[in-house]
């Protein structure tokens, strides 16, 4: 014998379809928008271009050199070119505005790719060995020997 299905158990079965969907569709809206993400990004210029670049002792590269970091605040930076003088400084990776608590929240809830470019440039300075004549560079070293012998000639004797 075959039971008869009532008018009440068809209309129920739409419903729970209507249900299930809303709530797949919940989900995946809520798997979207958790897989935002922002991008920390260095780019290092230098003047002249094709210089060394050590962020925190580690090699990122010759400029102009793109890094990416996690962590904003300060690093030790040096960056160094024959014939031009090494530069070792400390360099700030500053947050923007909308990478602070509670905006933070609210950015990495949007749905796609937030990229944070932060821009460091670099002077370096030519060695004298590079701009001046074998001949000035030899007599701007005996000026320096001898001024550096005035000064130990004339402190006292213990």
């Amino acid at each position: 014998m075959h039971t008869p299905v009532q008018p009440a158990a068809l209309s129920a079965r739409p419903q729970n379809i209507r249900v299930v969907f809303g709530r797949v569709v919940f989900f995946a809206l809520v798997a979207a928008l958790l897989t935002a993400c922002t991008d920390r990004r260095l780019r290092i210029t230098s003047q002249p271009a094709g210089a060394l670049v050590t962020v925190n002792d580690v090699e990122v590269g010759r400029t102009p050199v793109d890094a990416d970091f996690t962590y904003y605040g300060v690093y030790d930076v040096r960056v160094e070119k024959p014939g031009y003088s090494a530069l070792r400084t400390k360099a700030r990776a500053r947050a923007p505005i909308y990478e602070y608590p509670p905006l933070d929240l609210i950015t990495e809830a949007l749905p796609g790719r937030t990229e944070v470019i932060i821009g460091w440039h670099f002077t370096l300075e030519p060695l004298p060995e590079t701009t001046l004549s074998p001949e000035d560079v030899s007599e701007q070293t005996i000026e320096r020997a001898r001024a550096l012998r005035g000064r130990i000639e004339s402190r006292p004797q213990d």
